[in-house]
């Protein structure tokens, strides 16, 4: 039983830093697919936010496209 409580104290720790970036893949997911809706690929997406000066991070624009894809449109044109 000690050796199991180890082993698994080792993978929460583990697994804690691995959500992090499983959560951050499934965002680009979420964002290439709405942002390929209106015309643009993911990568270039990123990149004309970068350059047009607009920040907003990963989560937030994946849950603007989930959720409200006017405003997510909108953003897309912005930065075209």
């Amino acid at each position: 039983m000690r050796e199991a409580t180890l082993h698994a104290f080792s993978y929460m720790f583990a697994h804690r830093r691995k959500k992090k970036g499983d959560f951050r893949t499934l965002w680009n997911i979420q964002i290439n697919a709405a942002s390929r809706e209106n015309g643009l690929p993911y990568n270039a997406l990123i990149n004309k936010l970068a350059t047009s000066g607009i920040t907003i991070n990963r989560k937030m624009l994946a849950l603007v496209a989930q959720d409200h894809p006017v405003i997510f449109s909108k953003i897309v044109a912005e930065a075209k």
